[in-house]
């Protein structure tokens, strides 16, 4: 079951395909969790540059965003996000993002253990919001497909005295219902669900 209008998600894919041939940039948010886990697409692209890249960029009709530490380029049906270092507020701040990237199908894409932490971030303040139940979706995904390293995800939380995430992540997973969004038959969701909340109630 998509999340999202097919046609939406494929327009915004193709927008993320000819920007990737003119800018560097690091992947987060949905598009992330989908290149992770190839579960639900998105219909937002969500993106980290180095200052020097935002130059760049201002060819492409972009906007600040003061009250949200952001800058954005708005089209008809596709908002593309853009963070930038000692300016924007992720959970994870974007000038240590760097530090986490993998490579996947040519993208630099955030690590699925700090995509989690901002997910998490995203999901906190989005709550009861459209947008708060796709990152619910894009969490449980992370931690059904995509092979997280529960100590390297640990270990980051220390670093930005979020431990409290855990904690989080638990209540999140054990009231989580909708198994169709992730393409599970009830005894699927089950099984992964009880597997999870073992793994995280041992950090």
């Amino acid at each position: 079951m998509e999340f999202w209008n097919s046609t939406l998600t494929e327009k915004s894919w193709d927008m993320l395909q000819n920007f990737r041939k003119k800018y560097n940039f690091i992947l987060i948010g949905g598009w992330a969790t989908y290149l992770w886990t190839k579960q639900q697409k998105s219909k937002d692209i969500d993106i980290v540059v180095e200052i020097t890249e935002l130059q760049k960029l201002k060819s492409e009709s972009l906007n600040k965003n003061d009250n949200l530490k952001k800058y954005e380029i708005k089209s008809e049906d596709v908002d593309i996000d853009i963070y930038t270092s000692y300016f924007s507020k992720l959970t994870i701040p974007p000038e240590d993002i760097k530090n986490y990237t993998s490579k996947i199908e040519g993208f630099a894409v955030i690590s699925k253990e700090a995509l989690l932490i901002l997910k998490q971030g995203a999901e906190i303040e989005r709550r009861n919001s459209v947008k708060g139940e796709k990152d619910k979706i894009d969490i449980i995904s992370l931690l059904f497909f995509s092979d997280i390293d529960f100590k390297d995800y640990k270990n980051i939380l220390k670093k930005y005295s979020l431990t409290c995430y855990i904690d989080e992540l638990i209540n999140l997973l054990r009231n989580f219902r909708d198994y169709n969004s992730l393409n599970l038959s009830p005894r699927e969701f089950k099984l992964n669900k009880e597997k999870t909340l073992n793994k995280l109630k041992l950090l």
